[in-house]
C-alpha cells in the first residue's frame, strides 16, 4: 500500500515552486502543464520507506531540507564551470554545458552542427511556446512524484533531434556542473529524440566546481529511438560529496532499435537514478550496465523498470557495486514481460562487494512474466573480498590496497567493458581509478 506523507520540506518545495513560477520559462499551456505536475506531486509528497519502490531512499528523511532554486550563473560562476570542464573535458566529443540550470552557449560546442543534427536550449523552445516539446519533455510520467517535481520546475535543458538516417561520429556530451559557492538546487530536463537509421553516443557528467557545495540537482532525460536506430549511453555522477542528485531518464525504443546504456556513480553524498525503458517496436534490444564505487556514508540508489510489451525482444542487465565503510548501495531492477511479449529474451544480475562490516547493499532483482514462450532470468549476490586470492598476491609483494584495487577493477570489469566506445571506456575507468586512488 503507498502511503502518502506531507512533511515541512514537501510544504517548503510548494512554497518554493509558487516563488519561482515567474523564473520558469513558458505560457499558457506549458504554464498549465507545470501546474498540472506540481500538483501530482503534490498529491504525492515526498516519497519515502512505506512506498515500495522507495523503501531504501526514504526521501522524507534524507531530504532534511529545501535549497533555494539557483541563481542564474554569473561571470564568476561561469569561470568556476569552464576550469571544470576542461579539466573533466573528453577528447572528440560535443560539450553541451549546463551550469547552475541553466544552459551556457559559450562553453557549449553546439554551432556548425553536423547535418541532420539540431540542438536547442529548452528555454528557447518553452519560451517560444513549442507545445510539442514541453508536452514530451515535461509531462512524462508525472504518477512519479520526483519526475513530476522535476517537470514543473525544470528551468532549461537540452533538446536533441537527429533527423533520419544520420549516424554521428562525435559523441554528444551533457555536461551538469553546480558552481554556487552557496547551496542551491538545480532541476533541468532534457529531450532526445532519434529519428530511423540513425546511430547517436550519449554522454551525461555531473560535476562539481571548486568551492561548490551542499547542492541539489534534480535532473530528467526523455528519450526516443526510432525503428532501426542505436544509441549508445554513457552516465557519470562525481558530485559532490555532499550534494543530492535525483535523475531520471525514460526511453522508448521502436522496431529493431538498440540501446546500451552504461553509469557510474562515485560522487554526491545521496543519489538515486531512476530508469524506465519500454521496448515499444518489435526486435529491440536493451543492455543496461552499472556500477556503484561509494564509501563513507554515501547512499546511491540505482532502480530500473524495464517493460517488454512486444514480441522479439532482447535484454541484459549487469549491476556491480563496490561498497565500503559506512556507505549504503541500492539496486532495484523490474523486468515485465507483457502478455503479447512473446519471445523475450531477458535476464538480469546483480552483484555488490562489501569492503567493511558496517558497509550495506540492497539488491532486488524481480520479473514479472504474463507471457508463456520467453527465455527470462535474474540473480543476485553480495560477498566480501575473496580472502584466498588476497594472500595469494600479498604473498608475491603487493600492498594490500593495491591488491584490493585489481581485484575490484576486476569485479567491475565486466560491466565497464559493455561501452562499446574505446575512448569512453577508458574515461569510465579513470574515474573508477580515481576512487580508488582516493581510499589508498
Amino acid at each position: 500500500m503507498n502511503v502518502v506523507a506531507k512533511t515541512e520540506t514537501g510544504r517548503a518545495l510548494g512554497d518554493a515552486f509558487a516563488v519561482v513560477r515567474d523564473r520558469l520559462p513558458g505560457e499558457g499551456k506549458i504554464a498549465d502543464q507545470r501546474r498540472q505536475a506540481f500538483e501530482a506531486y503534490e498529491r504525492s509528497g515526498l516519497p519515502h520507506r512505506r512506498i515500495e519502490d522507495w523503501k531504501y531512499t526514504d526521501l522524507r528523511a534524507l531530504m532534511r531540507e529545501v535549497l533555494p532554486l539557483a541563481a542564474a550563473p554569473d561571470d564568476a560562476a561561469l569561470s568556476r564551470a569552464r576550469a571544470v570542464v576542461e579539466a573533466r573535458a573528453i577528447e572528440g566529443v560535443r560539450c553541451l554545458v549546463l551550469v547552475d540550470g541553466a544552459f551556457a552557449p559559450d562553453l557549449s560546442d553546439w554551432q556548425d552542427l553536423d547535418k541532420g543534427l539540431s540542438v536547442n536550449p529548452l528555454r528557447l523552445a518553452l519560451e517560444a511556446g513549442d507545445e510539442i516539446v514541453a508536452t514530451q519533455a515535461l509531462a512524462s510520467d508525472i504518477a512519479n512524484p520526483m519526475i513530476a517535481l522535476n517537470g514543473a520546475m525544470a528551468t532549461d535543458g537540452v533538446v536533441i533531434d537527429v533527423a533520419n538516417g544520420t549516424v554521428l561520429t562525435q559523441p554528444l556530451h551533457i555536461v551538469h556542473v553546480a558552481s554556487g559557492t552557496a547551496p542551491a538546487s538545480t532541476f533541468t530536463r532534457s529531450l532526445l529524440r532519434l529519428g530511423r537509421d540513425t546511430g547517436v553516443t550519449l554522454v551525461e557528467s555531473y560535476l562539481a566546481a571548486d568551492g561548490a557545495k551542499a547542492y541539489q540537482t534534480h535532473d530528467g532525460l526523455v528519450v526516443a529511438i526510432g525503428d532501426n536506430s542505436r544509441l549508445d549511453h554513457v552516465r557519470l555522477v562525481e558530485d559532490s560529496i555532499d550534494a543530492f542528485n535525483i535523475s531520471s531518464a525514460t526511453v522508448s525504443l521502436g522496431a529493431h532499435a538498440h540501446f546500451n546504456t552504461f553509469g557510474l556513480t562515485s560522487g554526491g553524498h545521496v543519489s538515486r537514478y531512476q530508469l524506465t525503458v519500454t521496448c515499444s517496436g518489435e526486435g529491440s534490444k536493451v543492455e543496461t550496465n552499472g556500477v556503484n564505487l561509494i564509501n563513507g556514508t554515501q547512499h546511491a540508489d540505482t532502480t530500473l523498470f524495464l517493460d517488454h510489451a512486444v514480441p522479439h525482444c532482447a535484454s541484459r542487465e549487469i549491476f556491480r557495486a563496490v561498497v565500503d565503510d559506512r556507505a549504503h548501495s541500492v539496486f532495484q531492477g523490474r523486468i515485465i514481460v507483457r502478455p503479447d511479449a512473446q519471445k523475450t529474451d531477458a535476464k538480469m544480475m546483480t552483484r555488490a562487494l562489501l569492503l567493511s562490516d558496517d558497509a550495506e547493499a540492497d539488491n532486488k532483482p524481480e520479473l514479472e512474466i504474463f507471457a508463456d514462450d520467453v527465455t527470462c532470468g535474474h540473480g543476485a549476490t553480495t560477498g566480501a573480498l575473496d580472502e584466498s586470492l588476497l594472500f595469494y598476491m600479498r604473498a608475491r609483494g603487493l600492498p594490500e590496497k593495491e591488491a584490493q584495487s585489481l581485484l575490484i577493477q576486476a569485479f567491475v570489469g565486466e560491466a565497464i567493458e559493455s561501452i562499446a566506445s574505446d575512448t569512453l571506456r577508458e574515461v569510465a575507468i579513470a574515474t573508477a581509478q580515481r576512487w580508488l586512488q582516493a581510499r589508498a
